[in-house]
């Protein structure tokens, strides 16, 4: 048995049930503290660290009694953080002290930021960090703590993409407790992307249930695409670069011309993402996004959802673009008239869908850009 302090997330009692898998009622917990540390934010990440800082008090949580199956869950989640193990003595609320062990991180992994608050944490990022652990869990086992790792911020993108989906409103014409009946759920692969399957039922029109069926779904988080426009040149931009997942699937052209886009980060907007990714990939500066469209692309097989836009912008002030090459992004950037664009649609030469749907858009929509010129 071992006897470990947490200080940070796990202080979360739902987040640590979710790891431990199973209810904290029957956890020997104590608010304890541990002396000369104090707990910090870490920079540009949404949990915490502790470190050594004379006078200070770190307050945690003491959780008595944990099993080699407890411990194992905690170091395949911790482990993915790059935390280890420590000895410590901590003292508990009567005065006694009490040996424990914590999890540190390694030396400069992490930059320390300012006092990390539970409550403001759990706030801001408390259902987010639940809903990508429960993903990261359910690969114990079949995936390396160290792989889990990699993927995190995919995984975290996922979530903010559920939560979004979450908070969207119920389809008033169907229950979804009393109209999908779900008999199995297996995250089957996870890495950039992620495959989940489920095994379901649904009601079907005449009001019985369907027959259990398998579908499976990639999914990817949410995407903005914006296609920058000068209305005063009356010229677009595109993009180009190569996609694995084209050239995966059989094409003999898998390099795509395509607007602007990328995934969104949590705690972005589609309308930030579409500005950052702009000058990103592009080089340009968008002075105004007009909504094209938000939804699903392709609903048979894909969880991702996009929002599209048309990105005002003067094509004449370009300063650098290309993508991020710490992604392994290699884009070039084209200019081209309304006209050319419209040809190669009607020519069917592109075959990126949202760019054939930004683009007809502009089409409905281009005089009105222009005249605001005028």
């Amino acid at each position: 048995m071992v006897d470990l302090f947490f200080y940070g997330t796990l202080r979360y009692v739902p987040l640590l049930e979710l790891v431990l898998g199973r209810s904290g009622a029957g956890l020997d917990c104590a608010i304890a503290t541990l002396a000369d540390h104090a707990i910090y934010g870490v920079q540009d990440q949404i949990f915490p660290m502790i470190a050594q800082a004379e006078g200070e008090t770190a307050t945690g949580l003491l959780v008595r009694g944990l099993s080699k199956a407890d411990l194992a869950a905690l170091d395949y989640y911790e482990g993915g953080f790059d935390y280890a193990l420590e000895p410590i003595t901590v003292r508990l609320s009567e005065g006694e002290s009490a040996a424990a062990q914590v999890y540190f991180p390694a030396p400069g992994q992490w930059q320390a930021g300012g006092l990390w608050d539970l409550e403001a944490w759990i706030a801001a990022a408390g259902a987010l960090t639940l809903r990508a652990a429960e993903e990261v869990m359910s690969y114990q086992g079949r995936v390396s703590a160290e792989d889990m790792r990699k993927s995190f911020p995919s995984i975290r993108r996922r979530a903010a993409a559920w939560l979004t989906a979450q908070s969207r409103s119920e389809d008033p014409a169907h229950d979804l407790a009393r109209d999908v009946a779900i008999k199995a759920h297996k995250r089957a692969y996870v890495n950039f992307f992620a495959m989940e399957e489920m095994d379901l039922s649904f009601r079907r029109y005449d009001g019985s249930m369907s027959p259990v069926v398998n579908r499976g779904v990639a999914l990817v988080g949410r995407a903005s695409v914006v296609l920058p426009y000068d209305p005063q040149r009356d010229e677009v931009l595109l993009v180009e670069q190569f996609r694995a997942a084209t050239f995966i699937a059989g094409e003999k052209r898998p390099w795509m011309w395509e607007p602007v886009a990328g995934l969104i980060d949590p705690g972005e907007s589609p309308e930030q993402a579409a500005r950052r990714e702009a000058m990103e990939e592009a080089g340009v500066t968008i002075s105004r996004l007009e909504e094209v469209s938000q939804g699903y692309p392709y609903s048979g097989s894909s969880g991702e959802f996009i929002y599209i836009f048309v990105g005002v912008a003067d094509l004449g002030d370009i300063r650098g673009g290309g993508g991020v090459a710490g992604e392994n992004e290699d884009l070039r950037s084209e200019i081209l008239s309304f006209d050319a664009l419209m040809q190669g649609i009607d020519e069917h030469r592109y075959q990126d869908m949202p760019l054939i749907t930004a683009a007809l858009w502009l089409a409905r929509h281009r005089e009105r850009l222009r005249s605001q010129l005028r």
